[in-house]
């Protein structure tokens, strides 16, 4: 018998109201993301990332990050499984981790903190600012500030297949900068294919190292880009390596933050990678619950309410996006009603 081998139950954590709508060029309303959370939590999902505590000069979709923050802890729709969720806010330097964690200390900031560091230097100076030796000095202050502050921490790692700036990197580079995160104190780390750059082949390879060299699935998560449209098949190819943590966004949207918010130009990432809305974003988490789901595996979370909720948020983007299932539907398990022509 021939079969496909990959886990049978995984845990998605949707990034929509975070990675999702910093691409958006109009400002998202605090109530609409509050909105979103909730049916999100509501439809089953554990892991979320709620905003990014940068400066919101640069990125003004997240002007609202303190009032989001508040508005989901004291939600009266999810009170009674809210105990039971994750919620990760982005802190890109030393400063947005000391907004989250005075945050943390006025009882409504994050469960859990994300900085990321590039592969490449060149990539990680033009994100940062910071060389690798600076930034991961400031890494080890962050994560210690942060679990003493009962936060946990996820290191990200970028430009694992590739570098807008510098052209190809090296695999093996990005197991170095995953042990070194783990080495000191991380709590786990996400595997970012930031940009599209990854080609399923090399996902199947990438993380059949990682699964060698740190095994255990908790620590890793997925997250892929569908730039050039291989998300899915880097979704299955992480499976097929015993990848169980994936990320995703509501409709496929998301990308690098926006470099034109509510009709003025902003910083955002600026324009060495900053594309059309309708061309970058992550994989869209209507159509990867729809296909594993339809593979066997459990994802945990209601499938139905999922696809509801993606209708919803093309309403709130005001565009068609890139998920097929809130069109198509799930597969008819049973008869439809159609019938052929003679």
């Amino acid at each position: 018998m021939f079969e496909l081998k990959y886990p049978k139950k995984v845990v998605i954590g949707d990034i929509t109201v975070r990675d999702g709508f910093q691409h958006e060029e109009k400002l998202i309303p605090t109530r609409a993301k509050l909105w979103v959370l909730e049916e999100l939590i509501l439809a089953g999902f554990k892991r979320m990332e709620v905003t990014n505590f940068g400066n919101p000069k640069a990125m003004p979709q997240f002007a609202d990050a303190e009032e989001l923050f508040k508005a989901i802890r004291t939600s009266k729709r999810v009170k009674d499984k809210l105990p039971g969720v994750e919620l990760t806010a982005v802190t890109i330097n030393e400063r947005a981790v000391d907004r989250a964690i005075a945050a943390r200390q006025e009882g409504y900031g994050p469960d859990r903190v994300l900085q990321m560091i590039s592969t490449s230097e060149s990539h990680q100076i033009k994100n940062s600012g910071m060389t690798h030796k600076e930034y991961w000095a400031m890494t080890e202050r962050c994560i210690k500030k942060a679990h003493d502050a009962g936060m946990k921490f996820c290191g990200t790692v970028s430009t694992i297949w590739g570098c807008p700036i510098e052209g190809p990197t090296e695999l093996k580079k990005a197991v170095e900068f995953t042990k070194r995160y783990l080495d000191i104190g991380a709590d786990d780390i996400e595997h970012a294919d930031h940009d599209g750059s990854a080609p399923p082949n090399k996902v199947y390879e990438y993380f059949a190292m990682i699964m060698d060299a740190l095994p255990n699935p908790e620590l890793h998560v997925a997250h892929f880009h569908v730039t050039r449209g291989w998300g899915l098949a880097n979704v299955l190819a992480a499976l097929q390596a015993g990848i169980t943590h994936f990320e995703s966004t509501m409709g496929g949207i998301g990308g690098q933050p926006a470099n034109f918010c509510d009709g003025s130009p902003v910083a955002g990432t600026g324009t060495y990678y900053y594309q059309d809305p309708n061309i970058v974003g992550l994989v869209s988490t209507e159509d990867m619950v729809v296909m594993m789901d339809e593979m066997g595996i459990d994802t945990g979370v209601d499938v139905d309410r999922v696809l509801d909720i993606g209708r919803m948020v093309e309403k709130i983007c005001g565009r068609r996006l890139r998920s097929e299932c809130i069109k198509t539907g799930r597969i008819p398990k049973g008869p439809t009603g159609f019938k052929a022509r003679d």
